[in-house]
């Protein structure tokens, strides 16, 4: 056997070993998860919204603080003697107003409606972060098994443009200058592909820097992934099972709560048409006469009413306005919902898409593509065969393979997007609301 033919032996044997790297001190998706629902600074200060609300809600069911007045009434310009006249007087007074109808009532359950929005919008949040990490960790472990696979094939590809050199040079075979000159490009294009993919991958975990430790983010992602679980079988999903299950999301619930207290406060406003009742006593002391005879201490009470005679300018408009408001939350809901809707057919539709080329992947098109370069490398290392053949076809099978991963995550991708939709049926979702309802009770 000649030397040609030993290395094209060697370069048979390179191509049937799998390469494979083994990380230590991984970074897995339950990590990521984990950590970053643990650690999400944006529930703290939801929390802290809602409890300012509540404590609202407390103060606006109070009456205001009654008011006290003290004042010398009367007193003589001519010698500012105190028991100079009979009309002099201290008097000591005190009022108190209350409210137009049951408004301190209603405006305390709107408060206290409004802050039910919040553990409903900590729940969004957690469906949205979830979605977010899953689909940033998926992005880096895309990037760097597609790294792991092209440095698999470009260590094959410099045994390549070995063979070939020592081909050309010693005259045996059939290789050609431009066998070697396309080897070399082919592993530069390689080359470039790495410093892009190192950027996805970089670029993927630091989208993660929100709600990761840089200690975290400085680790290679785990080569392990587990297939994200869908909440619902998305495929036997009827459209009147989605209205529902959209109904119930966080998000649009956290609207039913503030739509609920809108109507709260129309009738708020309209407390406004109720007359305003207040109250006020007071205690007159009077000296006796500069004679000594005793005067009477003199007592008064009395109420005011306001009477809301000329209500076209403020509470029909007040009404108005909260009315309008309430409508305009209710457009909202509408608004989100819609949305909600477009994007979860928008993800379904290529969901299935990606699922009908993940078949044809596995079923035909990778094995056709193993046998495809198998057979042009068998032809090769008999010197039957075409050095470009061979590299069109080792080519198109590393493209496949990083096609068949791409497919794959972006399944995975879509099925953490399309459990953001059902986020109701996440246990952990729920269980932070539930949470936060047993902490406002």
């Amino acid at each position: 056997m000649n030397h040609f033919a030993v290395l094209k032996s060697s370069f048979l044997a390179l191509m049937l070993t799998t390469a494979s790297s083994v990380y230590s001190n991984e970074l897995s998706l339950e990590q990521a998860l984990n950590y970053a629902l643990d650690n999400e600074p944006w529930l703290t200060a939801n929390k802290y919204q809602q409890a300012a609300v509540q404590a609202q809600s407390l103060a606006a069911g109070t009456l205001p603080d009654p008011v006290l007045t003290l004042g010398l009434m009367n007193l003589p310009t001519d010698g500012f003697a105190f028991d100079q006249e009979g009309m002099t007087q201290l008097k000591v007074g005190v009022s108190q107003m209350f409210s137009r109808g049951d408004s301190l009532e209603l405006k305390q359950q709107a408060l206290a409606q409004s802050a039910q929005q919040y553990p409903w919008l900590r729940a969004d949040r957690l469906a949205q972060v979830k979605t977010i990490v899953i689909e940033s960790w998926l992005n880096a472990y895309r990037a760097q098994q597609s790294i792991a696979l092209i440095e698999q094939d470009k260590g094959l590809f410099t045994q390549l443009i070995d063979i070939t050199e020592s081909s050309y040079a010693s005259s045996v075979g059939k290789t050609r200058q431009q066998d070697i000159i396309r080897a070399q490009l082919e592993l530069t294009r390689l080359e470039d592909k790495l410093v892009m993919l190192e950027q996805q991958f970089e670029s993927a975990k630091k989208r993660m820097a929100q709600w990761l430790p840089m200690s975290m983010l400085t680790q290679p992602v785990s080569a392990k992934r587990h297939d994200v679980a869908p909440l619902v079988d998305f495929a036997q999903l009827e459209f009147a099972q989605l209205m529902p299950l959209l109904m119930a999301h966080p998000a649009i619930v956290a609207i039913d709560k503030t739509v609920a207290a809108k109507q709260i406060e129309v009738a708020v406003a309209e407390q406004g048409y109720k007359p305003q009742l207040g109250v006020n006593m007071g205690y007159g002391y009077r000296d006796d006469t500069p004679m000594g005879d005793s005067r009477a201490d003199l007592f008064s009470v009395g109420i005011s009413i306001d009477l809301p005679l000329f209500t076209d300018n403020r509470q029909d408009q007040q009404v108005n306005a909260a009315i309008a408001m309430a409508e305009s939350v209710k457009t909202e809901k509408l608004i989100a919902l819609q949305k909600l809707k477009g994007m979860y057919f928008k993800e379904f539709s290529q969901l299935a898409r990606l699922q009908q080329r993940d078949a044809l992947y596995q079923t035909k098109l990778l094995p056709q593509m193993a046998e495809q370069a198998q057979a042009t490398l068998n032809a090769y290392t008999r010197d039957d065969g075409n050095f470009s053949e061979v590299m069109r076809a080792r080519i198109s099978e590393l493209n496949a393979k990083i096609d068949a991963l791409n497919i794959e995550i972006d399944q995975q991708i879509i099925i953490a997007r399309l459990n953001y939709y059902a986020s109701s049926k996440d246990a952990a979702v729920m269980a932070e609301l539930l949470a936060g309802e047993h902490n406002e009770h």
